[in-house]
């Protein structure tokens, strides 16, 4: 057999971009992936009804269409198409109401009433240089920022906990659940320091780029992805289980996009006891239960207002969302919504809809929480249960099943705490690199963590091309 340059098991949205990588650098890359299609959390499938396509891991995707490694691909030549919806996101209120979160900055602040100039204050600087800011965050912490300045402006608020700077910058009820709705992302009791770092970056995104889906789903985006290696030379084996260091094939370099757990299982008994202890020790966050639902038409929202939006935070006010994310045993649970469907009609059949839906649950949990999540819908939406045609439920268990990566659940690879950013999986300012020369992690439990941006599977082929091949910059 001919030893191929790399090999990267694992074809979720950081093993292809890995792959694309190392591939625009003139490799031979061969791609492994367990399942019949590429993708993982970047996937799709027919998971109701005939005719309904509904996304299995995430549906909407601002980090991508910002992504540093992204943007500069030409992946609408290989069938790559972003749908706006109107709003990126919005939030439901009490009694009917809603609070939007619009592209527009002013207008957004405008919609804030006496909050909207602290709107302005928190997030125009961001916003102003969000090219900058991506460049610095989303890499290895532990290093010297190419943008000093905003990454300070930045520190400084994403730092305390998103509870206390709501508490401390907002005032109005409609801010403060905008707020509470978009830190509620991090899976984290919004009492965490550093939990208002993600609540800023999705706030910036929405202004700076808009929160756009793949049109015909997330598959649209990872078959293009693959489309644009396979131009590129590089070749995808699907169906191939890899479970252990007999299972690779003869590479000089190996990028792994799974868990912790896997990449000790491959490296075998060649990983020092020092760096398996610390492995071993990695901590995954929450989990979560997933709904995916066909219905007769859209949901009935009692605000008219969120049909225009994509992305729809169902949590009532800001402390109802604070107390729910605080334990995840909450009555009213904070549930993370998407409509696609409503801005991309071949989802589903004329005239019906697909709805996606999370709620956190304990990491690992299979407990049912479909009856107080459906309460919480039927709540904002009065009337939504009477058009569910179909639904799909999909527990913590469940989902780690599908890809390792999501240990217990845990869609963002790993606890997005503080620590669990820096040391990520393990405390280097190059983590991608294992003590086995060769061997890389390159999935979301490597910096900079969760989300459909790509750029672990980037940074982490990045520094095997200098490690290995002695190649600073990839054309």
């Amino acid at each position: 057999m001919t030893r191929l340059d790399a090999v990267v098991v694992g074809a979720g949205p950081n093993g292809l971009s890995a792959a694309v990588t190392l591939a625009r650098a003139g490799l031979r890359v061969q791609l492994l992936e367990a399942h019949d299609q590429v993708g993982g959390g970047l996937s799709s499938a027919g998971l109701t009804l005939p005719g309904f396509v509904h996304d299995l891991g995430s549906a909407i995707h601002p980090l991508a269409v910002a992504s540093p490694a992204f943007r500069q691909w030409p992946l609408h030549a290989f069938g790559l198409r972003w749908v706006y919806p109107e709003v990126p996101a919005a939030q439901t209120l009490p009694g009917g109401r809603s609070v939007l979160l619009r592209r527009d900055l002013d207008a957004t602040a405008e919609g804030l009433g006496r909050d909207g100039a602290a709107w302005r204050r928190l997030l125009g600087p961001l916003v102003a240089d969000w090219e900058g800011l991506l460049h610095d965050i989303l890499r290895p912490l532990l290093r010297v920022p190419g943008h000093p300045v905003t990454l300070a402006r930045f520190g400084l608020r994403a730092l305390p906990p998103a509870e206390a700077l709501g508490r401390a910058l907002l005032r109005t009820p409609e801010a403060r659940a905008l707020w509470a709705g978009l830190a509620a992302h991090s899976a984290l009791p919004l009492s965490t320091p550093g939990t208002s770092a993600m609540t800023l970056v999705l706030a910036v995104l929405a202004h700076a780029v808009g929160w756009p889906l793949p049109a015909g789903g997330a598959q649209a985006f990872a078959d293009a992805l693959r489309a644009y290696f396979e131009h590129l030379g590089g070749e995808v084996l699907t169906g191939v289980r890899v479970d252990g260091p007999r299972d690779l094939p003869p590479a000089r370099v190996t990028l792994v996009d799974s868990s912790p757990g896997v990449l000790l299982r491959l490296l075998g008994d060649r990983a020092p006891a020092a760096y398996r202890a610390q492995l071993e020790g990695f901590r995954y966050g929450a989990g979560i239960q997933k709904f995916d639902y066909a219905l007769s038409g859209p949901v009935p929202w009692a605000s008219p207002d969120l049909v225009r939006a994509g992305t729809v935070h169902v949590g009532g006010s800001f402390a109802e969302i604070v107390r729910s994310e605080a334990g995840w045993r909450s009555e009213r649970p904070y549930v993370l919504t998407a409509q696609p469907s409503l801005f991309d009609a071949g989802r589903a059949p004329q005239g019906q809809h697909t709805f996606w839906a999370y709620a956190h649950t304990p990491n690992g949990s299979a407990a049912d929480v479909a009856p107080q999540v459906e309460a919480q819908l039927e709540r904002f939406a009065p009337g939504f249960g009477e058009r569910v045609l179909a639904r799909h439920v999909t527990t913590a268990p469940q989902l780690q099943a599908f890809s390792p990566v999501f240990g217990g659940g845990d869609v963002n690879g790993g606890a997005s705490t503080l620590w669990g950013l820096l040391a990520r999986p393990n405390l280097a300012v190059t983590p991608y690199r294992t003590p086995v020369r060769g061997m890389y992690l390159c999935s979301s439990s490597a910096p900079p963590g969760g989300g459909i941006h790509g750029m672990a599977g980037h940074n982490a082929a990045l520094t095997a091309l200098s490690d290995e091949f002695g190649i600073g910059e990839v054309p």
